[in-house]
């Protein structure tokens, strides 16, 4: 497989009857048995009409489990209730491995499966060095004879709303 061995996003076909956001929670949950909260709006949208593809790429909080047991203190319960919840997630049938990336670790260029979720994951650094999170659309044109999975495109249009 081309890809094989190449970080990207969870992803994939949403279902009849499924919204987006409960479709990208739902493949989130099946390829990195990962329950999330997936935030509204759509963080990017990016149109590929050489292949025929749209595709709605949202931010999510994963959800973690934290249980207080009886007769802790009341300083110690306050301290679990301020901490972040633990991330509980593993490969799914279809995923080799899973990973959270900080912003300054996220996979580059040459580790990516796909050249949109290249473009997103430069988009989304940019966001969060700027402390504002956008909303973005693109339309990508694919260089002729290239493969759906390959990296060389133009980014024929762009645009972002000032605040998402």
């Amino acid at each position: 497989e081309p890809c094989l061995g190449l970080w990207t996003l969870p992803a994939g076909f949403q279902e009849c009857g499924e919204s987006t956001g409960a479709g990208a929670k739902r493949e989130t949950l099946e390829e990195c048995h990962c329950d999330v909260d997936v935030h509204m709006p759509p963080y990017f949208i990016i149109d590929i009409p050489q292949i025929n593809q749209t595709q709605i790429i949202f931010r999510a909080k994963p959800r973690g489990c934290s249980k207080q047991k009886r007769n802790q203190s009341e300083a110690a319960q306050e301290a679990i209730a301020a901490a972040p919840p633990p991330v509980l997630f593993k490969p799914g049938e279809e995923t080799l491995e899973t990973k959270l990336f900080d912003v300054d670790g996220m996979p580059r260029d040459e580790e990516l499966a796909f050249g949109s979720i290249q473009l997103v994951l430069q988009k989304y650094a940019e966001d969060f060095d700027d402390g504002v999170y956008r909303c973005h659309h693109a339309v990508i044109h694919k260089h002729k004879g290239e493969k759906p999975n390959s990296k060389k495109f133009t980014v024929a249009s762009y645009a972002r709303s000032t605040l998402c």
